[in-house]
């Protein structure tokens, strides 16, 4: 049952983010992750509403809200890196994450056998083939690959701290991760609200709509540029699906 919630998971997740990748080319990357993260937290308060387990103490949830700001991080990464680089070196390279949670079993005693270490031997192979492309006579890295990274650190973190924090309950938990996830954007976005336009901003400056041109998180980009460890696994497949869907919308297109 695990499994098959995890690739259900997986499913929703690579859809999300297959279609966040399409908005932060043509929308700030903030602003994509306050309205994507405020309608999830929506449909989390009706899930809470509804299994009415009682509410764990702050220490319970703390690793959740924690796996929340993990979450948004790896979400921004991703998203950034979608925008400025090729789906296919991007996505793969992001689901590398479930090598943090396989990390922190170890430390608990579950090592992983003999096929696993092979498992993640070529997951560190194919990062490194990804990674490099060819550049005249030599190879250079390619656009987004430390985004990428970024991102597979963050979700990473974000299993491990939903796994801490499920403990007492699975709703609530995911509920503070949600809401640790939504502060932040939509802070920023209020604090832009409140700054002056200019209909033409000095470099450096907060630009029009609140957005500094010089943070790459709010530049939106044009269409031109290019156990918990099992769970992990299985819902790490989403930027896999996300170059299917990429790949399924480029025929359709054809």
């Amino acid at each position: 049952m695990a499994s098959l919630l995890a690739l259900g998971a997986a499913l929703c997740w690579g859809a999300g983010d297959f279609l966040g990748g399409l908005a932060t080319r043509r929308l700030a990357v903030l602003t994509v992750l306050a309205v994507s993260q405020a309608v999830g937290l929506a449909g989390v308060v009706l899930w809470v509403a509804v299994a009415r387990d009682p509410v764990p103490g702050i220490a319970e949830l703390l690793p959740a809200v924690l796996a929340g700001v993990s979450g948004l991080v790896g979400l921004g990464a991703l998203y950034r890196g979608l925008a400025i680089g090729a789906m296919g070196i991007v996505a793969p390279i992001s689901a590398a994450s479930p090598l943090v949670p396989l990390a922190v079993d170890a430390t608990h005693g579950l090592v992983p056998g003999p096929v696993q270490w092979l498992g993640v031997a070529f997951v560190l192979a194919g990062i490194a083939a990804l990674a490099l492309e060819p550049a005249g006579t030599g190879a250079r890295v390619a656009s987004g690959v430390g985004l990428a990274l970024i991102a597979a650190l963050g979700f990473g973190l974000f299993f491990v701290g939903l796994d801490a924090g499920a403990d007492e309950s699975a709703p609530w938990a995911v509920l503070a991760a949600r809401a640790a996830s939504v502060a932040y954007p939509w802070c920023h976005a209020g604090r832009a609200s409140r700054q002056p336009t200019s209909s033409s901003p000095a470099p450096g400056t907060p630009s029009g709509n609140g957005l500094s041109p010089v943070n790459p998180m709010n530049s939106p980009v044009e269409s031109s540029s290019t156990p918990m460890a099992l769970s992990a696994r299985a819902s790490s497949t989403m930027p896999d699906l996300s170059e299917t869907l990429s790949s399924a919308l480029r025929i359709l297109t054809l």
